[in-house]
């Protein structure tokens, strides 16, 4: 890992799974276009968000360290960030839902280092360094908002996703990349964008993980506090965005009191959203994600729960009330008048306590799968978790005694108990037997050459949950994104562009430039006449120094404006910048 992302403590609590997505930020890849970028979304945000932004927001730009004119280092904002208890990493583009959620849950700020072209100025659907540095971390100086952010985070990541989930996931990803790339094939990019509308457009049932997003992304994402009718953003999409943080506050985009309902209205990412929603204030964020946590099955449990996880195909836990977790992937489950009476998984699982693996039941010993009755005991009211030692011995639940538990739901486990394990409060939560038989009715699921059969201890599930109790148990470094981000191209007119942009940044911060600004502007028109920023750069530091060739360039400008259209009021924004209450022209 990169030297200069180990100044915060929180970054070395990450565990490894996390870790695999971090990726050092390059500082020096930054070009002097990309820079300028940078200064000038900042400036055209600071500019007008100060009126139409929360106020955490220029209060978090001073917390954070946030330069309006330089593009943030990961050094420098995890120094300052630590004092206010979060801290940063660099990845590359989009990671997946859980693992960005569960950064969050670390207090830790996952950012997209690429920056977006000077084509995309505006707005762009990959995630890059204007939208998380300058969108995600202002706002976390809030303590209130921190504290949201962490606990959704911690909730979110146990969030249990879909096979459709994660192929939606790739599809945005790949998207976003090709969009921000120079030259990709129209055609290319419409194949990708029909696959996305698809995909979000098939009738499936969404999972916990897509609601849960849904509401990261009209709060997180896209939010607006205060009253529908005066609303402020907070929102990063929104506070990065120096397109739609106009276009929100116009009646073009419906104002809707945030509310739960919001897990249920999906959102495209490639397009500016028809609706937003305003929360009256932070707290009420924590309302309403606990509000939709209580529905979730991290705390429902149950038969819904281990379907969920059967659904998901992906490694997932469940907890049964005497605190045991089964982690693994869940194939089947056998169910009696709604419940769940016996759950199987199928290759490596883990068994854990208080998110700790057992020792002697990892994936090695259960590397074959696991399977476990859950239930009462037919005929006896008193659950085997609740037995005092003088109650197991009377009912043959003893080391040594051969017995015959018969399960209410139709399970009937047969062996010699060879012994048990209890949890910290004394209840058993393990009974392993030898020569054991287990049966459903006619089925088998358990035979004597199997060798040890281990049976957990509980009387319902009380929770299940996106991955392993322990992320120890599992080698989770997998990660192998489907498509990676790509850097602009190289020319030698692109270099020539660059050099002109870092001669201004340099005459701008006092530096010994290689061009006077005359040289600059004769290259510009000559080599680079539909170039617009550099032009607008040039004349903010021809003003300072009211130099007469000003007039040249605002004429070039407005020479670009009527042949870009689509650029005019960017330019005229950079120009109010610098001319302030001078109208312009």
């Amino acid at each position: 890992m990169n030297a200069q992302i180990e100044t915060n403590p929180l970054i070395e609590r990450l565990p490894q799974h996390l870790k695999q997505f971090i990726k050092s930020q390059d500082y020096g890849d930054y070009t002097p276009i990309n820079q300028a970028v940078w200064r000038y979304v900042m400036r055209k945000n600071v500019n007008y968000l100060s009126r139409v932004a929360h106020s955490s927001y220029l209060e978090g730009l001073k917390k954070t360290g946030i330069e309006v004119d330089s593009i943030p280092s990961m050094y420098g904002m995890n120094r300052i960030l630590q004092e206010i208890g979060w801290a940063a990493v660099a990845v590359d583009g989009f990671i997946p839902p859980n693992a960005f959620m569960e950064f969050q849950a670390y207090n830790v700020l996952v950012i997209a280092s690429d920056i977006r072209q000077l084509e995309h100025i505006e707005y762009t659907p990959a995630p890059d360094i204007i939208h998380e540095g300058a969108g995600h971390a202002p706002i976390i100086a809030n303590p209130e908002y921190a504290e949201y952010l962490r606990r959704f985070g911690e909730i979110g990541c146990k969030a249990i996703s879909s096979a459709h989930d994660y192929e939606i996931y790739e599809a945005i990803r790949l998207l976003s990349i090709l969009k921000e790339a120079e030259g990709t094939p129209k055609e290319e990019i419409e194949a990708v964008e029909k696959r996305v509308d698809d995909l979000q457009n098939a009738v499936v049932e969404p999972s916990e993980m897509a609601l849960i997003r849904n509401l990261h992304w009209w709060t997180v994402e896209y939010g607006l506090i205060g009253t529908v009718e005066d609303p402020k953003i907070y929102g990063a999409g929104l506070l990065s965005s120096i397109g739609e943080s106009a276009w929100c506050m116009t009646d073009n985009v419906k104002k809707l009191t945030y509310d739960i309902e919001a897990a249920y209205q999906s959102f495209d990412i490639t397009k500016p959203q028809p609706q937003l929603y305003v929360t009256p204030d932070f707290a009420h964020l924590s309302l309403v994600l606990e509000e939709f946590a209580n529905k979730m099955a991290l705390r429902t449990g149950g038969l819904s729960g281990i379907r969920k996880l059967i659904d998901s195909g992906a490694i997932g836990t469940i907890e049964l009330s005497t605190g045991i977790q089964v982690s693994g992937k869940f194939t089947n489950v056998i169910e009696n008048e709604g419940k769940p009476v016996y759950v199987q998984t199928m290759g490596k699982t883990a068994l854990s306590y208080r998110e700790k693996e057992l020792v002697g039941h990892g994936t090695s010993y259960h590397a074959e799968g696991f399977g476990s009755p859950i239930g009462k005991l037919k005929g006896i009211n008193l659950a085997i978790e609740d037995m005092s030692p003088r109650d197991l011995m009377a009912y043959d639940i003893y080391e040594g005694k051969r017995t015959t538990l018969e399960f209410e739901g139709g399970v009937t486990v047969s062996g010699e108990i060879i012994t048990g394990a209890r949890n910290i409060q004394g209840k058993i939560i393990i009974i392993s037997f030898k020569d054991c038989t287990v049966t459903h009715g006619d089925t088998v699921l358990f035979k004597p050459e199997w060798g040890v059969y281990d049976m957990a201890v509980g009387k319902k599930v009380i929770s299940a949950y996106s991955g392993p109790a322990d992320v120890n148990s599992f080698d989770m470094i997998t990660h192998v994104p489907s498509s990676q981000t790509i850097k602009a191209k190289k020319s030698p007119e692109r270099e020539e562009l660059e050099g002109l942009y870092q001669a201004v940044r340099d005459t701008r911060e006092g530096r010994q430039a290689k061009l006077t600004p005359a040289e600059i502007f004769a290259r510009l028109k000559q080599n680079h006449p539909n170039d617009w920023l550099l032009s607008v750069e040039l004349a903010e530091l021809l003003n300072k120094n009211n130099n007469p060739l000003l007039q040249e360039v605002l004429l070039h400008l407005d020479d670009v404006k009527k042949r870009r259209e689509k650029v005019a009021h960017l330019i005229d924004g950079g120009l109010e910048l610098i001319f302030e209450k001078e109208e312009i022209k």
